[in-house]
This record gives structure tokens, sequence and C-alpha cells, in this order.
């Protein structure tokens, strides 16, 4: 799993299960019906699978990361620094880790200059968030 992944997984635990679930459901409900009533059905298919994305992206990422930074036994600035993000999260933080990232994000700059890269990821890990439907909104205003 690549660390991306590994950080939406922590994010979107349930989310993405339900998603995986209402998305494989619906697959099963349109293979078993005819294909005169497919086209039907297929409409209503989708607007469950709108359903479930909606939902999805009604996740209070901030709030979920706020709880897990109030258990933690450090006081971590996971708003602003990917490495107190991704121990927030029980996540390798190292540099080697943090480059990994860099590479999967296709980070433009120089991994050796560390505070450029940290300051780059930790904008897109949260940019990516969002795009997968996390409301991380609250935290920019």
């Amino acid at each position: 799993m690549n660390i991306l992944n590994n950080i939406f997984s922590k994010v979107f635990p349930s989310a993405q299960a339900t998603v995986d679930n209402a998305v494989d459901a619906v697959k099963d409900k349109v293979e078993n019906i005819t294909a005169s009533v497919k086209n039907t059905v297929s409409s209503g298919s989708e607007k469950v699978q709108d359903k479930v994305e909606q939902s999805a992206s009604a996740i209070d990422v901030t709030s979920i990361l706020e709880n897990l930074a109030k258990k933690h036994p450090e006081t971590l600035n996971w708003k602003t620094s990917i490495v107190d993000l991704l121990k927030l999260l029980g996540i390798d933080s190292s540099l080697d880790a943090r480059k990994n990232l860099a590479k999967e994000l296709n980070y433009p700059g120089n991994t050796d200059d560390t505070a450029a890269m940290n300051t780059w990821l930790i904008k897109e890990v949260m940019k990516k968030i969002a795009e997968k439907g996390g409301n991380i909104t609250h935290l920019f205003s």
C-alpha cells in the first residue's frame, strides 16, 4: 500500500468501506436484472452512488484529526507539519518515508531541501484529502 492510500485509510476508514460496499451491492443488483430493465436500474444505481459519494464528502476530517490529536501523547502541529500529521496517523514519518511520499505525489523540487519538501507535502496531502471527499475547508479559514 502506498503512503497516500495509507493516509486515506486512516482518515476515511468507515467512509471508504461504506462506498465500497454500496458500489458492490449496486453492481450485484445490476448484474442480476434483465437487459430490458437494466437501463432503468442503472439510473437508480447512479443515484445510489451519488448519495454514497455525497455522504463520504460530508466527512469532517478536521474533527477526526482533532479528536485523534486530543488522544495523542504528544502535542502535534498536524495542520502545518507533514511529520506531525504522519505521527498522528501512526504512519512512518521518517525522511525516507517522506521522500517516498514526495515521489508518489510527483514532488517537483529537490527532496534534499527537506523544509521546502515538507511544506509542499502537507499542502498536497491536504489537497488530496479534500479531493477524496474530506471536508478540511475550515483548516484554511
